[in-house]
């Protein structure tokens, strides 16, 4: 079988190991000239690395790799030779107990805390998708038919995806990606085909004060469950509550800020039917469920405090690239706090941001990157004129920011835009961030 990989990502790098073999010959497309392939790969490189390839039997896409831009450089009829590692996974793995995360933010927190759940309370489970791992990789594993797979799926998965997974779960909604997106619709579309596929057994979780969600999980013919709403889990009176039990109350939580309450709603929503569902040993399930909500400090580049120094605290949300992301880390703290804003654009709508900006007490905002004058305009269009450029690197952006700093303070690091121009990504700029703080003396 002639088989093409589109793109040679870490996604494209487990397509080859997957489908090599002697029966297939395997061909790497990528637009990267110089990339680093497998010296028993045929290559296509460069700007026409999409075209003539109604020469395949089977046509694997990397998730940068729009579908359209597939279609407009082949005859009609190509995309039906198209899959993913996703979808390939999806169709192939020895477990049917698969729980998919997808949303706009929160995925990798949600994901990381229903695994550590679920192994909290004895089972076997394998974590992977978006957040790092790609499924094929998890094969390697050895799953098991009883095992439970739990996959972060981001739009760029789920786009053209052919198969749901037993229990799928939309966190909060909000337009992004409307620069590989043709429009809001397409983006929107893309996320509700992780429940396209799914039967009446199976089960939509969505977060019931975002109308976006839950229109994405309406396609479900599964059971709909909503979190922060009855019946699935919600914070009342400070305690997180699921099915009338009390797991703990939200001030034992470790995660930092109130946008992380749908996140362990969501997490403990979507395993609560695989651990509460016997009667007998409901109070263990929650004692699982509590040692993970009262333990999980959060993930690397979310909100993540990397030192205290002169009584300020810094902290990297490097992975907060859209306003509403900014926006709730920003109201996570009450000290004052001293904001570092852009990078490159998403399209995303600023007005809000700089709203915040204005009302819950930040001292001084520095701004950088391709977005820095359109936030600026937004923040003085809202009243707040403390603003300064950041500079041209972290080690000139953290300078000023210690400068502006005053004891008591929190800077935060949380740009509202994707990292391109100054950092090959939001890891990458996280990295310099704490690299930056920790120099200083």
């Amino acid at each position: 079988m002639k088989v093409a990989i589109l793109g040679y990502g870490e996604q494209g790098r487990s397509a080859y190991e997957y489908w090599h073999s002697p029966d297939n010959e395997l061909t790497v497309c990528d637009q990267n000239e110089s990339a680093k392939l497998p010296e028993d790969v045929k290559k296509q490189l460069g700007n026409d690395y999409l075209k003539d390839l109604d020469r395949f039997d089977l046509i694997v896409r990397s998730p940068s790799v729009h579908p359209s831009d597939i279609a407009s450089a082949n005859s009609p009829g190509i995309l039906d030779k198209v899959t993913t590692v996703t979808n390939e996974f999806l169709k192939v793995c020895p477990s049917k107990n698969i729980i998919g995360v997808t949303g706009t933010k929160g995925k990798g927190t949600t994901c990381t805390l229903i695994t550590k759940m679920l192994e909290a309370d004895g089972k076997k489970a394998h974590l992977g998708g978006n957040i790092g791992i790609p499924p094929l990789d998890l094969l390697k594993n050895g799953i098991k038919p009883d095992d439970w797979v739990v996959l972060e799926l981001a739009n760029f998965q789920l786009i053209d995806v052919k198969y749901s997974p037993h229990i799928g779960v939309c966190l909060m909604m909000v337009d992004e990606h409307l620069d590989w997106h043709a429009d809001s619709h397409e983006y929107i579309t893309a996320k509700q085909q992780l429940f396209r596929w799914q039967s009446e057994q199976d089960i939509a979780i969505y977060y019931a004060e975002n109308d976006y969600s839950q229109h994405i999980a309406s396609i479900s013919k599964g059971q709909k469950t909503p979190y922060m709403k009855h019946p699935g889990a919600d914070v009342i009176e400070n305690k997180v509550v699921v099915d009338g039990q009390t797991i703990c109350d939200v001030s034992e939580l470790k995660l930092l800020g109130k946008h992380n309450w749908q996140n362990v709603c969501a997490a403990v929503t979507a395993v609560w039917p695989i651990l509460g569902e016997v009667e007998w040993q409901i109070s263990q399930s929650i004692n699982a469920i509590r040692s993970v909500l009262t333990a999980f400090t959060g993930l690397e580049h979310r909100l993540e405090l990397v030192r205290e120094l002169d009584d300020v605290k810094y902290y990297d949300d490097s992975f907060g690239t859209v306003p509403e992301t900014a926006i709730v880390a920003i109201e996570a703290f009450e000290q004052p706090k001293v904001v570092i804003l852009g990078g490159s654009d998403k399209g995303s709508d600023y007005k809000e941001l700089a709203k915040t900006v204005k009302g819950h007490n930040v001292r001084k905002a520095l701004v950088i990157g391709k977005m820095a004058e359109k936030i600026s305009q937004e923040l003085q269009n809202a009243g707040f004129t403390d603003i300064e450029p950041g500079g041209d690197n972290m080690a000139e952006i953290i300078t000023k920011a210690r400068t502006s700093a005053q004891p008591g303070d929190i800077v935060l690091l949380s740009p509202a835009c994707a990292s391109f121009g100054m950092f090959e990504n939001y890891k990458d700029r996280g990295e310099q961030f704490k690299k930056s703080v920790l120099a200083l003396a």
